[in-house]
């Protein structure tokens, strides 16, 4: 079947919940996409921040295959050695004391905030949760009211406990913060927001707060976390623990899985019963992460991400001093935002139509988070397309 078949399908069926592109994707390996007419693309979203080894990488499906023929799901109620494994791993590399496993990132957050509101009722305050303007924390009734505003309206009424204030505002954090204040929670960087790092002094600033007032701090790492920024946190480069951290998208390699990991002072306030799951942590997908983060290590890739990165933020200096369309670039490892002078998706769309995949946030940001282990060679080409494009005289939808 053709792009056009299959687009025309999807939207027979499916729910009307995404504009998509008319171009089905039926193949993928590394940092190279094939639709179903046969065209090849660079792919420079890597199912936006999720394929953080690329697309079907060996050790992954080796580990997903070998799985799936032994043991796929089983209940909570049992151990597994996968889920053993992974919890063990991510306690070592976050720092943390305890972990939750899950299916996505919208799940995770939700967890955060139940661990974070049972341990603040257990502590005689409120439920509050904090978080920051522009922030994104996924699309249940409860990140929505966490996040923008924009993705609330028309799924009233909202559910309540959440207050916002603008980010990297350290007093204006500390002016909303009550007896009622449960948890301050947030991206280190924000991606749906436009791809926003948090100010050292301000992270730095929010630990201390949390600390005098007896709330906790939860880091968002959805989007930054799993090796993107060229640490395996985002935190890491700041030097700021949290109490508690929410990871999904690129901890599966493609697998869908998410985490929240905790330290024993929030842990000590969970009992039997307070949270569950049925799919989270199951074996396949505890298996997958387990052959993505050996990835991660293996490949040196967060050592290779900080080198990459240092490399296209020059290149991408030159592009902005020869065009005027371009005004900078920001965001830590492959987690990058260029803004841009007027909207960002017609130049998306341009990229597109010349193999090149990639993403726009916050209308003027052009979002790249490929894959970490890209070549420079997939990057060039990409520069060069982008080079020629912001030549043109206009660039139009």
């Amino acid at each position: 079947m053709t792009n056009q078949d299959l687009y025309t399908k999807d939207k027979e069926n499916y729910l009307p919940t995404f504009n998509r592109f008319p171009i089905a994707f039926i193949k993928g390996k590394g940092s190279r996409l094939w639709d179903a007419d046969g065209k090849e693309y660079i792919d420079l979203l890597a199912g936006i921040a999720v394929n953080n080894v690329g697309h079907c990488h060996p050790k992954v499906v080796k580990a997903i295959q070998e799985q799936a023929a032994q043991l796929m799901q089983i209940s909570n109620f049992f151990v597994s050695p996968q889920q053993v494994a992974l919890s063990e791993l991510l306690v070592k590399i976050s720092g943390l004391s305890r972990v939750f496993l899950t299916n996505s990132g919208s799940e995770s957050v939700e967890t955060a905030i139940k661990i974070a509101r049972r341990y603040g009722h257990k502590n005689g305050t409120g439920g509050k949760v904090i978080s920051m303007h522009n922030s994104f924390h996924g699309r249940t009734l409860a990140t929505i009211a966490a996040g923008q505003e924009k993705y609330q309206k028309g799924f009233e009424p909202i559910p309540a406990g959440f207050d916002q204030v603008p980010f990297n505002d350290l007093a204006a954090v500390e002016a909303a913060i009550d007896s009622n204040t449960a948890a301050i929670m947030l991206e280190p960087i924000q991606g749906e927001g436009g791809v926003v790092p948090a100010e050292n002094n301000y992270l730095e600033g929010l630990r201390k707060l949390c600390d005098e007032k007896g709330v906790l701090l939860i880091f968002d790492e959805i989007q930054c976390g799993i090796g993107r920024t060229g640490k395996w946190f985002a935190k890491d480069h700041y030097g700021v623990q949290p109490d508690i951290m929410i990871l999904a998208k690129g901890l599966g390699g493609g697998a869908p899985i998410g985490a929240v990991l905790c330290n024993e002072k929030v842990a000590s306030a969970i009992e039997f019963g307070d949270h569950g799951t049925t799919f989270g942590g199951n074996p396949l997908a505890a298996a997958a992460a387990l052959a993505t983060i050996d990835v991660i290590n293996e490949e040196q890739l967060c050592a290779r991400v900080t080198e990459t990165s240092e490399w296209l933020k020059g290149k991408f200096d030159e592009l902005i001093a020869k065009h005027d369309e371009l005004e900078s670039v920001r965001g830590l490892g492959l987690m990058l935002g260029v803004k841009m002078k007027s909207e960002a998706k017609p130049f998306v769309v341009r990229l597109l139509k010349e193999g090149i995949v990639a993403n726009a946030t916050a209308v003027n940001i052009l979002r790249l988070v490929p894959a970490l282990n890209i070549s420079r060679e997939e990057l060039t080409i990409f520069l060069e397309k982008l080079d020629e494009i912001l030549s043109e005289t206009t660039v139009t939808v």
